[in-house]
């Protein structure tokens, strides 16, 4: 039995070596682009409201360079954050309980070349919700914020991704 596991572990990486998948934050393969340094010329555009603001600093920690002497910009991410709350749960006198959050985001990447080229475009969306505290004002607010910035993260790591995927696509965009 145990010898029967063994061998079926070490046949599943073997089986796997060459299907083509590799790791997306890989080192490029010969011929391929490496898109950290894509990713970290890429320019974010406005972004409007608290949510916008959350937003923006989410995408900058991830499309960054580590230290600030990276390459100029190239490229510039456009993103239009919407938020709708709507209301889930109700106490008996009617005020509500619990709040479910959407944070739905349309992006653009295009170059800063002229003419404009469009890179990658798409849509993100992310759900979150929270409960509001008897006579806890500030605990809600807390509440709300903190699902804002969850969502704002995974909607940043939605997007980053799929930058990366394009970017590595179409190197030369």
């Amino acid at each position: 039995m145990f010898r029967r596991a063994f061998l079926a572990a070490l046949a599943a990486p073997m089986g796997l070596a060459g299907c083509g998948f590799r790791p997306l934050h890989a080192p490029p393969a010969p011929g391929e682009t490496d898109v950290a340094p894509e990713l970290a010329a890429v320019r974010l555009g406005r972004t409007y409201g608290r949510t916008g603001q959350i937003l923006h600093q989410a995408l900058e920690r991830r499309l960054a360079a580590r230290d600030r002497s990276g390459p100029a910009a190239r490229y510039e991410l456009a993103v239009a954050p919407q938020l709708a709350i709507e209301t889930q749960g109700y106490r008996r006198d009617g005020s509500p309980t619990r709040f479910r959050m959407v944070m739905s985001v349309d992006y653009t990447l295009s170059t800063l070349s002229v003419p404009v080229q469009p890179v990658a475009a798409g849509s993100a969306r992310a759900i979150d919700s929270y409960n509001t505290i008897d006579n806890e004002y500030f605990a809600s607010i807390v509440s709300s914020e903190e699902a804002q910035r969850r969502m704002a993260e995974q909607v940043a790591e939605d997007i980053v991704l799929r930058l990366t995927l394009a970017l590595r696509g179409n190197p030369a965009a």
